[in-house]
């Protein structure tokens, strides 16, 4: 790759779209414009000067823009600048954070890492602090903490976040299975009903028209007859109608063509002349302006009518009976209300009058299943009242029916454990039921789990050694400083002229790293005699200067004792 399509690729990278949006974007220029201030404070108070400061302050701006676009290359640069320089520190974490969740591949990221702490080590130990070995413990314990900690954090994060939402992606996809699993399963029930009521049903209501059409026409039956035969003929007619609509909408929920749209407009005037022409005192009252109805709202305003003047023509036969269709500006009232039965013999109960017991728990689960309601009871007359309250075919009253249609299966028992005898050619499962076990393991043996959990023993270990290499680098200093540093009371408490091993007793070893570049500086020292040079624990206020305490001795005796400063 030449140098003009890797820039094109960069200028490609940096400008991607959604990579910047003006949140973000403010956010980026802010941050790289904080970290390039505190660079650049800290090149200059440390007296490197303007110019070296500004250098630093643009290479910080850069990298702070570009660790997304270029993230291992950000890292390696940030391990470089963070070793040579004083204002570098600070860039580091916020580089190595980006770089964890964007480096692809365990090895690479270990790759970038890696070149970025031997860059950082060799500047901080070898150029700046010739000598210090002992110091790159220090120092590889502060690469850990503010680069592989916070490269390994959001690496971890960011692969549990995708984790997560490829979990989220799969448990939505589940769902919709569920969803269609349950829908066929309904389906598939509702033809198997659909092909029983028409083989049984429809076979012995054909039966029943056939044979009191053939009564009809009898010429022994009187007039009388004739008409009570021809009204059974005509409601066994209209029950065959009824059940090939019901037949219809068990199997697709739909009507049969050429039928009419609504019953409660065409359906219940029939109703109504049946039980009329049968002999009972009823009555259509209408109110308000007819408006339409879901399919399955009006089929049970019709089936309230019907059931209202069953009920009426079981318990009292003769009694008054009015049917009213009242238009609310939200919902139709469907009432069907009878007075008290005549005084009498015509005023009881048709003897031996066949109840099921379940048509006014069949109406209000009707009703529920629209989002309308059902009322019955007596009144203060004695009589009955049966009304239904359906709403129109509303947006409320499509979004419940939509609720209602993709509601899931049963949560009493895992939907997986359910089976069906209809094989694949009959409707079957639409996915294969997988174990929980098997799924759970599919999920995490995905690259992105692999490498969370790798990602997590990585940090486990990186986290001993931090536990450990901080434990040795404390204990280190401590010791170096115990040789090094001398209190100012044992200064003063030494005096020229002393034995040697007294005040040697009195003095710590000196062997010591921090004390290894203070050897001939300050004042000369006394010929022939042999100096110890330690540091003073009052130290100066300054942070660039060093209080330094000199002991010399010569012919077993301390010749001089000094104090200066010394900068660093």
């Amino acid at each position: 790759m030449n140098a003009t399509s890797w820039a094109r690729d960069l200028w490609r990278r940096l400008t991607e779209p959604g990579q910047w949006s003006r949140r973000r974007a403010a956010g980026e220029c802010l941050l790289a414009f904080v970290l390039a201030v505190l660079a650049a404070w800290g090149e200059y108070v440390t007296g490197h000067g303007w110019v070296r400061a500004v250098a630093v302050a643009v290479a910080v701006a850069v990298l702070s823009v570009v660790r997304r676009a270029l993230p291992a290359t950000a890292l390696v640069a940030a391990g470089l600048l963070c070793g040579g320089t004083e204002g570098g520190g600070l860039l580091l974490p916020v580089v190595a954070w980006s770089a964890g969740a964007r480096i692809t591949g365990v090895l690479r990221a270990l790759l970038a890492f890696s070149a970025s702490f031997a860059l950082y080590a060799a500047l901080v130990v070898w150029i700046a602090h010739p000598g210090w070995v002992w110091l790159a413990v220090m120092h590889t314990l502060f690469f850990l903490v503010f680069a592989v900690v916070p490269g390994l954090a959001n690496r971890y994060w960011t692969q549990r976040r995708t984790l997560l939402d490829t979990l989220r992606e799969r448990n939505a996809q589940l769902l919709r299975e569920r969803q269609m699993i349950a829908g066929q399963a309904r389906m598939r029930e509702r033809q198997r009903i659909a092909q029983d009521m028409h083989d049984s049903l429809g076979h012995q209501l054909a039966l029943i028209a056939v044979q009191t059409g053939a009564l009809e026409v009898d010429r022994e039956l009187t007039g009388r007859q004739r008409e009570a035969v021809g009204v059974l003929r005509e409601a066994s007619v209209a029950a065959m109608q009824e059940l090939r609509e019901v037949v219809g909408i068990l199997k697709d929920g739909t009507h049969d063509e050429g039928q009419p749209a609504s019953r409660v407009v065409a359906g219940i005037q029939g109703l109504v002349d049946a039980a009329a022409a049968a002999g009972m005192r009823v009555g259509l009252e209408r109110t308000g302006e007819a408006r339409p109805l879901a399919p399955a709202a009006d089929h049970a305003a019709y089936r309230v009518v019907q059931e209202g003047l069953t009920n009426a023509a079981k318990h009292a036969p003769s009694a008054s009976i009015t049917v009213s269709l009242r238009y609310e500006p939200d919902s139709l009232v469907v009432e069907v209300a009878n007075g008290p039965a005549p005084e009498g013999a015509g005023g009881r109960a048709t003897a031996g009058a066949v109840s099921g017991g379940q048509g006014l728990t069949g109406l209000r689960e009707r009703a529920r299943l629209v989002g309308g309601m059902v009322f019955a009871g007596a009144v203060e007359d004695g009589g009955f009242r049966l009304a239904a309250v359906l709403p129109y075919d509303s947006a409320e009253a499509r979004e419940a029916r939509e609720a209602r249609e993709t509601t899931l299966v049963d949560g009493g028992g895992d939907f997986r454990q359910q089976s069906w005898a209809a094989g694949p050619g009959e409707g079957g499962a639409v996915i294969d039921l997988l174990d929980p076990r098997e799924e759970f393991k599919d999920i995490m043996s995905t690259k992105k789990s692999n490498g969370c959990l790798l990602g997590c023993g990585i940090a486990l270990l990186i986290l001993v050694a931090l536990a450990v290499a901080a434990f040795f680098g404390v204990s280190k200093a401590i010791d170096e400083t115990d040789k090094a540093m001398v209190d100012p009371s044992v200064y003063a408490s030494v005096k020229v002229g002393d034995p040697e091993d007294q005040v040697r007793e009195k003095l710590p070893s000196g062997k010591s790293v921090l004390v290894s570049d203070l050897q001939g500086k300050g004042p000369a020292a006394p010929a022939g005699a042999t100096c110890l040079t330690l540091l003073s624990k009052g130290g100066s206020t300054d942070v660039n200067t060093d209080t330094v305490d000199r002991f010399c001795f010569k012919d077993g005796k301390l010749v001089e004792k000094r104090e200066f400063d010394v900068k660093n």
